[in-house]
């Protein structure tokens, strides 16, 4: 029997175009992601882009942060610098917010999580959850970049 191998780059994708629901009804499949590692959200209007990294992980039977804070994907992995990473392979942890945000060595503070997908020029394409409301490819500012990891 022929063995399938497929990255979670390649299952995100299948995710683009999931969006957030307007009003007081919410996405099921985004409600479903943020219940994996958390029963608290009753909607899907909170931060859920480290809930959809660690859906994908789950799917894929990779290391998973298993919290909804962003920053805690620092946690996981194996550290990468951003010149080696590949995308199908490696996520990126960015800060986020106005304002002088800490570091990677804090956790618990705002921050935004999602798949590599590239470079362009001073930006780092993203294919992440929670980007305009949906999964989407958007790009981030490197200068915001907290870290790269690899999930093995």
């Amino acid at each position: 029997m022929k063995k399938i191998e497929i990255s979670a780059y390649e299952i995100a994708q299948r995710f683009v175009g999931i969006k957030e629901v307007d009003g007081t009804t919410s996405n099921p499949q985004i409600l479903a992601m943020l219940k994996l590692d958390d029963t608290w959200p009753d909607d899907d209007s909170v931060p859920w882009c480290s809930a959809f990294v660690n859906y994908v992980a789950w799917l894929l039977r990779l290391p998973r942060s298993k919290s909804l804070r962003a920053r805690s994907w620092l946690l996981v992995g194996e550290v990468i610098d951003l010149k080696n990473a590949e995308p199908g392979f490696d996520i990126v942890i960015f800060k986020r917010g106005s304002g002088n945000q800490p570091g990677p060595d804090v956790i618990n503070a705002p921050g935004h999580v999602g798949f590599y997908a590239g470079t362009e020029g001073s930006k780092i394409l993203v294919l992440g959850g929670n980007q305009g409301n949906s999964v989407s490819i958007s790009r981030y500012s490197k200068t915001n970049l907290l870290g790269v990891r690899r999930l093995l």
